[in-house]
């Protein structure tokens, strides 16, 4: 189920992201929108639009939200891997999405103070150096 689940949501999350699907839908608004007047720009007329565009959002949250958190925990797991892989790296970053808010406040300063020292002693003329890790 949970695989069927998978591959349904990502081709499913693919296809309604492309340009054929945005015409697609912005064609069904535009014919919706020239029978007003074959209803009388009824109350049934309205629901139909309100009602189908409900649903559609409705289930579309949950198909993206899953192909996002898969590809969200793809990422995770690569940079994972190349912060392992650097010599010199912290490896308390591998799991740094664990962290709480304090401490992310926390490296966020300590990157903030590094980034001010290496602006500080680049020459104006001179490319930035890459950064290196640092170890913990």
């Amino acid at each position: 189920m949970r695989e069927v689940f998978r591959r349904f949501s990502g081709r499913t999350a693919e296809s309604v992201g492309s340009p054929a699907a945005f015409v697609i839908g912005l064609t069904l608004i535009v014919l919706w929108a020239l029978t007003g007047p074959l209803f009388g720009y009824s109350d049934s007329w309205q629901l139909v639009v309100n009602t189908a565009t409900t649903i559609i959002t409705f289930l579309m949250v949950f198909l993206i939200q899953a192909t996002q958190n898969r590809d969200a925990r793809a990422i995770h797991l690569k940079l994972d891997e190349l912060i392992r892989g650097v010599k010199g790296a912290r490896t308390a970053m591998v799991a740094l999405e664990n962290s709480t808010d304090e401490e992310l406040a926390e490296f966020q300063e300590e990157f903030d103070r590094l980034h001010r020292r290496l602006a500080q002693r680049r020459v104006p003329d001179e490319p930035p150096a890459p950064e290196r890790g640092t170890a913990a």
